[in-house]
């Protein structure tokens, strides 16, 4: 458990309208998967980090990871905060704003989420992180194993509240009716044109295959490679299930073995099946190989019905990438 500094002030955060998607996350729990603890944390790394990185935080800091939008919150203190990810048609005191950017808050001000209109999961951080007690060195909630969050696993709902650290006033012009200084949007840093990710476009997964590839029959790649799959309605924090085509699978059973992220399992159906954060941490399914973990990010974004193509990934500078990456953000 983190112990919070008793004297600072806090301000607090009000979920006006939660739900089962609005979830607390940071970058994960790690070290747990002996004892069956599945590893969580934000499922868009890459808009998880930036939301972060925008408001000079640390890179494990507590975030709100909204999937679907349909939420409101009510800042019962000043403050900055940051959105990326999946543009969920947020809104301001009514007035729509931007993604990938910070926005100047002031007490009473609130902020609401309607339908997605690219991508599917947001990330909301503020500056110095929510205050929340961590559960096994982590606060990301997984409800399965009724860890994180607020209160042992559970998302966040109606009526709840968050503390995060008291910020001073921001300075505006006094000049202006308050009301009006109350409604304007302070952009002050956005995520560059070019790191924003259109979650509407075509997705191609680079595949880095495994050890128990050689146990598929040969057709198996060649129609892994070159026919599209579409994401199906079973696309969870777990895993998505594809549909549109299948795999011919494997005759060969396995003894069950611990699962990474991104592992692409092939059940018998031959339709096949990504795990992500949630994951559970064994199974027996055979494993074609993972996605590349740059990749996992837009998977990550992907409405069911989203088409999806796979392709063979070069292991070399698939890891390149993402160390430089990392190294970006902290890692």
């Amino acid at each position: 458990m983190n112990i919070t500094n008793q004297t600072t002030a806090t301000s607090t955060l009000l979920v006006k309208k939660g739900g089962e998607g609005i979830l607390i996350q940071d970058s994960g729990r790690y070290g747990y998967s002996q004892f069956g603890i599945t590893q969580g944390g934000a499922l868009d790394e890459y808009a998880y980090s930036w939301a972060n990185h925008l408001l000079n935080n640390p890179v494990d800091c507590a975030t709100i990871e909204i999937t679907l939008g349909q939420c409101e919150f009510v800042f019962e203190g000043d403050c900055q905060i940051a959105l990326c990810g999946g543009d969920l048609n947020a809104k301001l005191d009514g007035i729509q704003v931007g993604n990938w950017t910070i926005l100047t808050i002031h007490q009473g001000q609130t902020l609401k989420f309607g339908l997605p209109r690219n991508g599917l999961r947001a990330y909301l951080a503020i500056k110095h992180g929510f205050t929340i007690n961590k559960e096994l060195n982590s606060v990301a909630t997984v409800p399965r194993e009724k860890l994180g969050g607020l209160a042992h696993g559970q998302a966040l709902k109606t009526g709840d509240r968050i503390e995060f650290r008291h910020q001073e006033p921001l300075a505006e012009q006094t000049d202006l009716p308050l009301s009006t200084q109350r409604s304007r949007l302070s952009l002050e840093k956005k995520v560059g044109f070019r790191y924003q990710i259109d979650y509407n476009v075509p997705l191609n997964l680079r595949v880095i295959e495994g050890y128990q590839v050689d146990s598929f029959p040969e057709e198996t790649l060649e129609q892994l490679y070159s026919r599209q799959f579409t994401v199906s309605q079973y696309a969870d924090r777990m895993g998505y299930r594809l549909d549109g085509s299948q795999v011919t699978p494997t005759s060969q059973t396995i003894l069950s073995e611990g699962i990474a992220l991104g592992a692409i399992q092939i059940p018998p159906d031959g339709t096949p099946i990504i795990l992500l954060n949630d994951r559970q941490t064994i199974g027996g399914y055979p494993k074609i190989g993972c996605i590349a973990r740059i990749d996992l990010p837009r998977l990550a974004q992907a409405k069911p019905g989203q088409v999806i193509t796979f392709s063979r990934g070069n292991l070399e500078k698939l890891q390149y990438t993402w160390c430089r990456w990392a190294r970006f953000f902290g890692y």
